[in-house]
């Protein structure tokens, strides 16, 4: 694509972690990029995988770099996977093993969700756990022998930090699955849902729409479900050495966000 059909998105729709930052540094440029969007009419939306923290968490920790935000600037897995029981396990009742925000999330939604072990469990949901502890690993295996509905929210097999990557979700789950052979359905990126929803709930269309992230298999993934420009960046996951090899070609593969920002202004 080109610098026209790349000046004419309204809609950027950002992975965080990676992308934007790492761990609480910013990337140079991140800040110009954002003002960028708000001085042409645009909407930043940060598209997350990362169920561990609350929107409220995201606002506190973008509002001490200095970046601009409200509720409205963040579609999580968390809501997709909420909206998504609110629609399919309204009434049944569901155990998370996941952080106490992802928790207290949930359950001010109104959904019937428990983190103790019984043999009353409709679904077992698995988010990206930062507190997990081997007795809830212990307590899913035990859920899922019995063959309940199995979902999680989100792919991810690791977490870029300053110092490498963490095990995320999917790395849960596949420990999960070696003990037990069972593999979830997963709610988050690639799924287009949070896609479509940031456009729903900001009129923009499918045209002034794309998707900015650094891991080819659940940002850029996720964009291409929706229809939507994608463009990757090379600071988190992704390396260029893994573009070729990639069954997910994104539109844009960008050195940073810094060389996104000057592109748009040139």
């Amino acid at each position: 694509m080109t610098n026209d059909k790349l000046k004419q998105k309204k809609l950027f729709l950002l992975d965080m972690d990676g992308t934007i930052y790492l761990d609480s540094i910013l990337f140079e440029y991140s800040l110009d990029f954002l003002n960028y969007v708000k001085s042409i009419g645009g909407k930043y939306v940060f598209l997350t995988n990362n169920s561990s923290k609350s929107i409220n968490d995201y606002i506190n920790k973008l509002n001490k770099l200095s970046i601009e935000v409200d509720s409205s600037n963040f579609m999580t897995s968390s809501q997709a996977t909420s909206l998504h029981l609110r629609q399919n396990y309204k009434n049944e009742k569901v155990y998370v093993l996941g952080t106490e925000s992802f928790k207290k999330e949930l359950r001010e939604d109104g959904l019937n969700i428990t983190d103790e072990y019984s043999e009353e469990i409709d679904c077992l949901l698995v988010g990206f756990d930062t507190e997990l502890k081997y007795s809830k690993l212990d307590d899913a295996c035990r859920i899922l022998i019995n063959d309940v509905d199995y979902l999680a929210t989100n792919p991810d097999l690791v977490c870029p930090t300053s110092f490498g990557f963490i095990p995320d979700c999917g790395s849960i789950c596949n420990m999960l699955e070696t003990a037990t052979g069972k593999t979830p359905e997963y709610i988050g990126k690639p799924k287009p849902t949070m896609v479509e929803l940031a456009m729903q709930a900001n009129g923009f269309s499918h045209e002034e729409t794309i998707v900015i992230g650094d891991r080819l298999y659940t940002d850029i993934a996720c964009g291409i479900n929706a229809g939507v420009s994608t463009g990757v960046v090379l600071t988190g996951e992704t390396k260029s050495e893994h573009l070729a090899d990639s069954e997910f070609r994104p539109d844009y593969v960008f050195e940073n966000i810094g060389q996104l920002y000057k592109m748009l202004i040139e």
